[in-house]
């Protein structure tokens, strides 16, 4: 019996604890993604390789032109080594010309650099810069933010001519937090000893995964006999084997990405820093950072105030079925309307046109008591449940009644 009573207890207490403190969803509005080559020259073909096929991913997941940004070095589809000029290839079967559809590329050549990245992210820009080139998030975005190149110990190199730390990208996510610029972020990183580049970071919700560990090279996956060089790198390639199973109603979670990651796939330890973060990624779709999928509630506040509108005749109407049945009348046996009761069904004229007769009678106070309190707090709903053009009716109304 004891037993018993104790599997009883645990059980209400695990769905107490369930009822108070349930699992943390999703509660972004709209994504995010900010794609970085960091790279230049042909012989870093795979770089710009693995950033188009990321951005390929995005927009096949749903995320548009307009809220991705794609930062390249964009020398490597018009190079005059590229023996099929104007195309891109992340495969030696060429099976996807991922420079052929319609890429726009924000920033380009000599624009990839440190001081660039850091302003695009912190939103630090003159007044001329275009909208076009920068990251408009808010409070409700989910950013999914991924970098290839070259790498080594806390910096990866941009343009094989300027470096960022790993301190550079946490003091500006940091500068996002503050500024209230994103709701979570999730960074990828595939370059050698990549898990070093978010060792520093500091900022709550944010999530890194990484494709080598510390003193690790990032291997390349294969290379292109007819381009000559290899043509993508092997952990953005098995992530992107991964992901080319998802759809936009896809239920697999950032945790089965993770799994996928093997040493005797990418050659290599992958990382993943999650103490920064609020959930846990099994409980985080794919589709939270790589699509553009949002639960949706409609607002039907302005269709239940027609309906609520639609219902009563009057304004006045609406006041009395709220605070009250009738209108007082005081009694006087001066006119005939002395027996005339103001009821429920009256309309706003009528209430007003009783008081030019109230005014000659006496009965004013009583009848403009009532009727100004209906008035006053009709018009305190109406400031929430009627458009304003109502709301200036009503308070015209209202000073025509009581200029006496």
């Amino acid at each position: 019996m004891r037993c018993s009573m104790r599997s009883i207890a645990v059980a209400v207490v695990a769905l107490w604890c369930a009822v108070l403190y349930p699992a943390v969803s999703a509660e972004h509005t709209n994504n995010w993604a900010v794609l970085v080559s960091t790279s230049r020259f042909w012989f870093n073909y795979r770089h710009m390789a693995n950033v188009l096929s990321m951005y390929r991913t995005v927009k096949r997941l749903g995320i548009p032109d307009s809220q991705i940004i794609l930062m390249l070095s964009d020398d490597v589809a018009c190079n005059s080594r590229n023996l099929f000029p104007g195309s891109v290839f992340n495969n030696k079967d060429h099976a996807i010309d991922l420079y052929g559809e319609s890429v726009e590329v924000d920033y380009r050549g000599y624009e990839v650099t440190v001081e660039n990245f850091i302003r695009l992210l912190t939103d630090r820009w003159s007044e001329d810069q275009p909208k076009s080139k920068r990251l408009l998030t808010d409070e409700n975005s989910n950013i999914f933010i991924y970098m290839t190149g070259h790498g080594g110990d806390d910096f990866l190199k941009f343009q094989d001519a300027d470096e960022i730390a790993s301190e550079d990208i946490a003091d500006a996510f940091a500068q996002m937090h503050e500024k209230k610029r994103y709701n979570e972020i999730f960074f990828m990183v595939d370059t050698c000893q990549a898990n070093t580049m978010f060792s520093k970071f500091y900022s709550p919700n944010v999530l890194a995964v990484g494709s080598s560990e510390l003193d690790e090279s990032s291997y390349s996956h294969h290379s292109d006999v007819e381009i000559g060089v290899a043509v993508i790198d092997r952990f953005t390639y098995y992530t992107l084997e991964f992901m080319e199973s998802i759809q936009k109603n896809s239920t697999l979670t950032l945790q089965d990405l993770f799994d996928s990651y093997t040493f005797e796939k990418v050659h290599s330890h992958t990382g993943v820093r999650t103490d920064l973060y609020e959930r846990v990624p099994r409980d985080v779709l794919i589709t939270d950072f790589f699509g553009n999928v949002q639960n949706v509630v409609p607002d039907t506040t302005q269709d239940q105030a027609d309906q609520q509108l639609d219902t009563h005749n009057s304004i006045l109407e609406l006041a009395l079925d709220k605070y009250g049945t009738e209108i007082p009348h005081q009694d006087n046996t001066t006119t005939h309307h002395n027996d005339q009761k103001i009821k429920l069904t009256h309309s706003l004229n009528g209430a007003l046109a009783e008081a030019p007769r109230a005014t000659a009678t006496g009965k004013l106070p009583g009848l403009a008591t009532s009727i100004g309190v209906s008035l006053l707090l009709l018009l305190l709903l109406a400031t929430l449940t009627i458009p304003c053009q109502r709301v200036q009716q009503s308070v015209a109304q209202c000073n025509q009644l009581f200029n006496y």
